[in-house]
């Protein structure tokens, strides 16, 4: 079965280890992001059998989501798996936290992954079901002190997973939230700390293969809600 799937936030790490996994299992996969030129080149670089395509998307603006779906129809057809996989953040706590910072965290965790996923389960209802994905964070189920923006943007984007599966699992749509505990390794995380072990990192091919087992799963009385990520007790914060 060829799926269409949108992953919306797509970076070096896990977007890009989501993306190549995804193609390597036959699905056409539209990259979101703001960034043009890393996803042009992620999108023909993807592995066969699948077939990649760039949409330059603000997932901050609402009509520019909505249009970026139907770019998305127009090349592919109707969405069948959507990763709501975008985050922004200031890593500061209430005090120290600008109104502005607080609603750009909220504008990508919770409205962006609201818009695209009104978007993927509207297809979804009319193909018979679906797959949405969101990832999360420890900071989605227990507050870390001293980032508000963030806490509260993936507890929001948590409680819509739960409702969103809720509404739509009798109709096919299955909704999982990944909980992340620990640092993916990437580029950028390895640049920051040279000197951590790379034991300690969690990888994102490995993760990508946990995500697209909540997808090729057929029952969906049968998957999970909630999927906790970690590294076991070196970076781990929730167990």
């Amino acid at each position: 079965m060829t799926r269409t799937a949108v992953i919306a936030g797509v970076g070096p790490g896990l977007g890009e280890s989501l993306a190549r996994t995804f193609a390597a299992e036959g699905c056409r996969v539209a990259l979101f992001a703001r960034s043009t030129e890393y996803i042009e080149e992620l999108a023909d670089d993807l592995p066969d059998p699948g077939e990649g395509l760039a949409v330059a998307t603000d997932l901050t603006d609402v009509d520019a989501v909505r249009e970026s779906f139907e770019t998305v129809r127009e090349a592919f057809g109707p969405v069948d798996v959507l990763v709501n996989h975008a985050s922004a953040a200031s890593w500061t706590g209430l005090m120290d936290t600008s109104v502005e910072a607080f609603e750009e965290a909220w504008a990508v965790n919770g409205r962006g992954a609201f818009v695209c996923s009104q978007e993927a389960v509207d297809d979804m209802l009319e193909t018979g079901g679906g797959t949405v994905i969101f990832t999360g964070a420890t900071s989605a189920v227990r507050s870390r002190g001293g980032a508000i923006g963030f806490t509260a943007a993936k507890f929001a984007a948590r409680g819509m997973a739960m409702d969103i599966a809720q509404e739509f699992g009798g109709d096919g749509v299955h909704v999982a939230h990944v909980v992340i505990d620990g640092q993916i390794d990437s580029p950028e995380a390895r640049e920051r700390q040279p000197d951590r072990g790379a034991e300690t990192f969690l990888d994102p091919d490995e993760m990508a293969e946990t995500y697209w087992h909540l997808i090729e799963r057929d029952d969906v009385g049968t998957q999970p809600f909630e999927v906790h990520i970690t590294n076991g007790p070196n970076p781990s914060e929730f167990i």
